[in-house]
């Protein structure tokens, strides 16, 4: 597997990005297009690039000021069928499956930090499904809600925020995390307390016994133990770009359905709900982020050797073919 970049340089540094390139076994296609560049204006040059010695390159790149001077886009092919992309994860240590870009971990972690509208959006979905889940009882609704919730994206800034030392990233991310929950809590509350008045739902909805939804508000011991394994999971997906796995992250944790069920306490002032969905909210977001900052340290210092070492003993896939 292979990545493509994209290089937009300015004529005092193209001769160095272009030897860089030509440098290494792993690096093919290289082309160079002089003066094709008008804005700013400046030369066009690509290449193909091993996904796992994608980071190494930005690194060299960032190193001759490409990135301050110029322009570096990476891409991802939907397919590479041909022989010499073979040769290049050849020549680059560990599989590709297993590389991480950091840059795009890092880009990641940024984007999750940020307020837009739609992350709120669905953020207040997801807690209205919660608090409907809660009334039902449906343990299909507590799956909804916790599939359309959007909060991972925020606590993986502050877990990476924290592994990469960007005190900033980490702010941004729990700003997020402690105003999107308030506004969401707060709306969902509202409308439970409208809900209430007009006789739609009852206090006996809220605190009977409910077999398929009482654990979102009952913390215990194995609450904390699933937020750092789907923490673990979820930074682990992150760093290797496996959006899939999210979706289990997602569902193994009841940070929504807790904040569902904390909406629905505050508007019936029930203390024991309202304390109990707290505590399962705070305990799932703080096992969430310590496990995310510790798989993300982690593989910082011990993955690339980790994969190389694993190439060496279990070989590769492409020399059984």
């Amino acid at each position: 597997m292979v990545v493509h970049f994209r290089l937009t340089s300015p004529p005092t540094l193209t001769k160095q990005v272009v030897h860089l390139l030509r440098d290494f076994d792993w690096v093919t296609n290289v082309t160079l297009q002089e003066g094709v560049v008008l804005q700013p204006v400046g030369d066009l040059v690509e290449c193909d690039v091993a996904r796992e010695k994608a980071g190494v390159l930005l690194n060299r790149l960032n190193g001759l000021g490409l990135d301050r001077a110029g322009g570096i886009v990476v891409t991802t092919p939907t397919g590479t069928p041909f022989e010499a992309a073979r040769r290049l994860e050849a020549a680059a240590p560990g599989h590709p499956d297993d590389a991480v870009i950091w840059e795009a971990v890092v880009a990641e972690a940024e984007a999750g930090a940020v307020p837009t509208v739609s992350f709120h959006v669905f953020l207040l979905i997801a807690v209205a499904l919660a608090a409907v889940a809660v009334i039902t009882d449906s343990a299909v609704l507590v799956v909804g809600a916790m599939v359309v919730g959007p909060e991972y994206s925020a606590v993986a800034a502050v877990s990476a925020g924290i592994a990469l030392r960007r005190s900033g990233l980490v702010h941004r991310g729990m700003r997020l995390l402690v105003l999107a929950f308030a506004f969401a809590v707060a709306v969902i509350a509202l409308l439970s307390l409208m809900g209430r008045w007009t006789g739609l739902i009852t206090l006996d909805e809220v605190t009977r016994p409910r077999p398929n939804t009482g654990f979102i508000w009952h913390p215990d011991e194995w609450s904390f133990i699933v937020a750092l394994l789907a923490g673990a999971a979820g930074a682990l997906a992150l760093a290797v770009s496996r959006s899939a796995t999210m979706v289990g992250v997602f569902i193994s944790v009841t940070t929504v359905p807790a904040a569902g069920n904390l909406a629905l306490g505050l508007a019936f002032l029930d203390a024991g709900e309202i304390r109990g969905s707290a505590a399962q909210l705070a305990v799932n977001i703080t096992g969430m982020v310590i496990a995310g900052a510790v798989v993300l340290v982690l593989m910082r210092r011990w993955w690339a050797p980790l994969t190389a070492w694993s190439e060496r003993v279990f070989g590769r896939q492409a020399d059984l073919d």
